[in-house]
């Protein structure tokens, strides 16, 4: 059945407009990307918006919380925790957790097949993710956090803590 509905998203809601665009086209756009998107996902929390062309994979594994969002254009790994009230903003770009293998050297790249690191990508609650963020894979983000548009996420991110840059750098701190 999943896969019907992978269907249904990828073959028609995953084209509608942005849920601001266009009045109640919108409206009614995002509302049909998240019923799809809820038959989908491991765990779908209520009044989440998934916005046009947000790419999730096969989505089985994806837990997103109560108010949160997956941005215009955005790409999430399969198996990303992301909490309640999350804000993502458009052509966000989660890696998932799996990288090509560099330790041989009798071989090319190319040849040596795909390794998967262990953990996975968890974003806390209350968290602010600007325009065109990059993640690599199996980053923790805590709470109340704000990532600046166009950083780079190489490792893990502090609650409370606003940063930005390529790579991320504390900037300040919410809470002092």
């Amino acid at each position: 059945m999943k896969i019907f509905w992978l269907a249904c998203y990828y073959g028609f809601a995953y084209h509608l407009p942005s849920t601001y665009s266009l009045g109640k086209i919108g409206l009614y756009s995002g509302r049909l990307r998240r019923f799809f998107f809820k038959h989908i996902a491991k765990k779908c929390g209520h009044h989440v918006n998934i916005e046009r062309h947000a790419f999730f994979g096969k989505g089985l594994g994806i837990e997103l919380g109560n108010y949160s969002d997956l941005g215009i254009d955005c790409h999430v790994p399969n198996d990303i925790k992301i909490g309640d009230y999350v804000m993502m903003g458009p052509k966000c770009f989660i890696l998932p957790n799996d990288t090509h293998d560099i330790s041989r050297l009798d071989i090319p790249m190319q040849q040596a097949g795909r390794m998967v690191k262990p953990g996975r990508t968890i974003i806390g609650s209350d968290v602010w993710i600007g325009r065109q963020v990059l993640f690599t894979g199996g980053k923790h983000i805590g709470d109340h956090c704000v990532i600046g548009a166009g950083s780079v996420v190489t490792k893990d991110v502090e609650s409370y803590a606003v940063v930005g840059g390529n790579p991320i750098r504390v900037i300040r701190y919410r809470n002092k």
